[in-house]
């Protein structure tokens, strides 16, 4: 093929904006496939690179073409890291995929360096024979939660606590952009569990506890990837995740082996009519309803009752699950993608862990550090005939097709179109708007909410005034982090906005005489996973200091307000009966001052819990629908209040 002709095809597919960056990898990349086009390397007349072939035949048409070797690549996924240290493994390897986790992130953390890195990346992998391209995957989970400088949404439990189904869908079109602007086509998210427990340490990344609700919230799919499959090569939309499948949010508490966790990664000890029920039933919708394109296995495990108790089978080997019941039965046709390294808590030595990853039904596995040996494993177990060649055909056409969906074949580089809008005015208003929808409020005495910007104002608390305690885990780094992690707005800042009069003192030591209210903002610190289980170094009770500046503030001054930021409900049974007025405000990430907004009445309050709210720690797990239901505040309570 003549080079001025190749040059012409992939500088046609080249995205939008950043044009030298564009010219600079073609100035890389055409040479060397020019080069290997005359080693017999796939020539632009194939059917698979032909866009007006339909999907299916060009899926079939390039697997035909592929070697066991290019296959398997393309069911191996390495971490950038690992990729960083060795970029040759992209080729070497025929990697199908690589990923951002948390703090691996380009050195420059700014849209362009993101993009610049993904686009990088995938230079290298079109100079493969095939010049099949990456899928770059990231976390995404409330917002493009990597970038500092992105749109940080509230986290599911507060969406879930808007009950509105259309912000939750606009959140997830404003996250799929900023997203794909800056390179990653693909995100980890949304976590579709029905959280049973607010012990678990991952409480926040679901909606609530009841299925119904995670399925009315389910427009979040949409809002990625779009109506339909035929929307995924728009530059507003990624491929999404559900996640985990399944049980991940009903498991029982003191059943996790994994590190020091007590929950997180546990076992679902369940018969299959309430498993069908409570923890399957929002993945029948994610895939008949909203196709969602993968789907990421659970760590945990799930222990039918029906045949005894003591026999757990983890889901990554679960094929009954993965196969039988989510492909077969339920008619999944997306592909499923391991958790981090989650083959590697099955029994048995690698080369058994991976086969019976495989054989499962797992179709890409997320091995960041592991890739190579991965991919020589799986080639000796198909070689062995311990692995067929039709379920890494299966797997493999899977990943292919949504590539091919994603237009990554006839566009493989970022449109760089939407970059200016990373954590534009007008995704940040959409966040603002998520943050006052969510506030629920649970008691407002004499109507003391919504407050007047004439009352004097005292606000005390850290949490007050802490972009990285209000934006909570999975925010710029794994576990999140205190202190101004990300540019936003605080609470604070909020209040300071409506009121003219504020005294802001974070251990409450500051004089309280004179003022007219106080604001007392409490919650948690940042966790994730198995890190905030309950147990694990954490409790659902108040802190020592939070205590104190309630009493000291509420028993100081004649109206108190306390505002509880924080990923799930605390204890605050005891301490209830000192405030006027009483505020969830979850984790509203960026933009705090949608908390603001509702407290001084220009957006009413109107959330409602989607969790019940425990008398006590000991209550947990206690959920709607159970037997002797008695909690402080029952699921979908929430008062209201007009604007002022």
């Amino acid at each position: 093929m003549p080079s001025t002709r190749l040059s012409r095809t992939l500088l046609s597919r080249l995205s939008n904006g950043h044009a030298l960056v564009a010219l600079a990898i073609a100035a890389v990349v055409l040479p060397v496939v020019a080069a290997g086009c005359a080693k017999g390397k796939a020539p632009a007349s194939f059917p698979y690179l032909d866009p007006a072939v339909p999907v299916d035949q060009r899926v079939s048409d390039l697997l035909g073409r592929m070697t066991l070797d290019e296959k398997v690549g393309q069911m191996t996924q390495a971490d950038r890291g690992a990729v960083a240290k060795d970029p040759s493994m992209v080729t070497s390897l025929g990697l199908g995929s690589v990923l951002s986790g948390p703090a691996l992130v380009p050195a420059d953390d700014t849209p362009s360096a993101w993009a610049n890195l993904v686009d990088g990346l995938q230079s290298r992998a079109l100079t493969t024979r095939l010049r099949i391209p990456l899928l770059y995957g990231t976390d995404s989970v409330h917002g493009d939660n990597n970038l500092i400088g992105a749109t940080i949404f509230p986290h599911n439990i507060a969406m879930g606590a808007t009950r509105d189904p259309d912000l939750v869908r606009e959140a997830a079109r404003v996250t799929a952009t900023e997203t794909r602007a800056t390179g990653p086509q693909w995100v980890f998210a949304p976590c579709l569990c029905v959280s049973r427990d607010l012990r678990w340490g991952r409480t926040y990344e679901s909606f609530g506890e009841d299925p119904n609700l995670v399925i009315q919230m389910e427009t979040v799919l949409e809002g990625l990837q779009g109506k339909g499959t035929g929307d995924l090569a728009d530059p507003t939309r990624v491929l999404a995740t559900a996640k985990h499948f399944a049980g991940d949010g009903d498991t029982a508490y003191g059943t996790s082996t994994s590190f020091a966790y007590t929950i997180d990664q546990g076992v679902t000890v369940t018969d299959r009519a309430h498993f069908d029920q409570v923890d399957l039933a929002p993945y029948v919708t994610a895939v008949e309803k909203y196709h969602v394109g993968s789907i990421m296995p659970s760590y945990s495990s799930v222990d039918w009752t029906e045949d005894g108790v003591g026999n757990p089978v983890r889901m990554s080997a679960n094929k009954e699950l993965l196969t039988d019941v989510l492909k077969e039965k339920i008619g999944f046709d997306g592909f499923l993608v391991s958790d981090l390294m989650a083959i590697q808590q099955l029994p048995g030595d690698y080369a058994a862990q991976v086969r019976a990853g495989v054989n499962a039904g797992i179709d890409m596995f997320m091995e960041p550090n592991s890739a190579p040996r991965f991919a020589r494993t799986l080639l000796d177990e198909v070689r062995a005939g311990r692995v067929p060649m039709s379920r890494i055909d299966d797997a493999v056409g899977r990943i292919l097709t949504a590539k091919f969906e994603l237009g990554l074949f006839e566009r493989p580089f970022t449109n760089r179109g939407n970059i200016g809008t990373v954590g534009s005015p007008e995704h940040r208003a959409v966040a603002r708007r998520a943050v006052a929808a969510s506030q629920v409020l649970l008691k407002n005495d004499g109507d003391t909410l919504p407050l007047r910007s004439s009352q004097r104002v005292y606000v005390a608390g850290v949490n007050a005034s802490d972009l990285g305690n209000q934006a909570g885990g999975w925010t710029a780094t794994w576990q999140g982090a205190p202190g101004n992690t990300i540019p936003g707005t605080t609470i604070l800042q909020g209040v300071q906005h409506y009121a003219a009069n504020v005294t802001y003192s974070a251990d409450a030591s500051a004089p309280t005489a004179g003022h007219d209210v106080g604001v007392v903002v409490i919650g948690e610190t940042p966790y994730a996973e198995g890190l905030g289980d309950v147990g694990n170094g954490h409790t659902l009770n108040l802190s020592g200091t939070d205590r104190a500046n309630i009493d000291h503030v509420c028993g100081a001054i004649s109206t108190c307000v306390v505002l509880d930021v924080a990923g799930r409900p605390q204890i605050v049974t005891d301490e209830l009966a000192k405030m006027d007025a009483f505020v969830m405000s979850w984790l509203p990430g960026s933009e705090g001052a949608g908390v603001a907004d509702t407290l001084f009445g220009d957006r009413p309050y109107s959330g409602r819990l989607p969790v019940t709210w425990p008398r006590a720690e000991s209550q947990e797990p206690i959920n709607i629908g159970d037997k002797d239901y008695d909690p402080l505040f029952p699921y979908d309570y929430g008062l209201t209040t007009a604007r002022r």
